[in-house]
């Protein structure tokens, strides 16, 4: 086939058709398994996003290993499907995407221990966050200096 063959067929075909939604837990991305997520993830520090025991900043909510808290992408036959992650249910920091910008987090698994990492991949300084008491408190912790607006990933630890 010539080149100028192959220009024509590339000039004529169709590109793939791509859809972008925004979720607040990544148990809401069809393709994930789970039933809703255990570790919040504050757009504020803990005095802001927790007043007198109400909810005052926006949060994100994540179940499991998530390698980037940009989003997650897959193929669905020719469209590519993405879900973004972003701060929701109201509050400080509504609608801000997710990735870089949390403040707090609050570990609420009951049998499961967290870190939260610089870096996408599970890479660079971590912090560790330990699974909720028996008595059901999920404390909130700042995260460290280092990863204050510098949360790209988080996983079981």
């Amino acid at each position: 086939m010539s080149f100028a063959a192959v220009a024509a067929v590339m000039a004529t075909a169709q590109p793939a058709n791509a859809a972008e939604f925004t979720v607040t837990d990544n148990c809401d991305v069809p393709w994930i398994t789970c039933s809703n997520g255990d570790l919040w993830l504050f757009y504020n520090s803990k005095d802001i996003a927790v007043q007198n025991g109400v909810i005052k900043s926006a949060y994100t909510t994540f179940y499991g290993d998530v390698s980037d808290h940009w989003g997650t992408s897959q193929y669905q036959g020719s469209s590519l499907t993405t879900y973004r992650y972003v701060f929701g249910n109201g509050g400080n920091g509504n609608g801000q995407y997710m990735k870089n910008n949390a403040a707090s987090v609050q570990n609420c698994a009951p049998d499961d221990n967290y870190r939260v990492y610089f870096s996408s991949g599970y890479g660079g300084t971590s912090q560790y966050f330990a699974k909720n008491s028996p008595y059901g408190d999920c404390n909130i912790t700042n995260l460290i200096s280092a990863l204050k607006n510098n949360n790209a990933s988080s996983h079981f630890a």
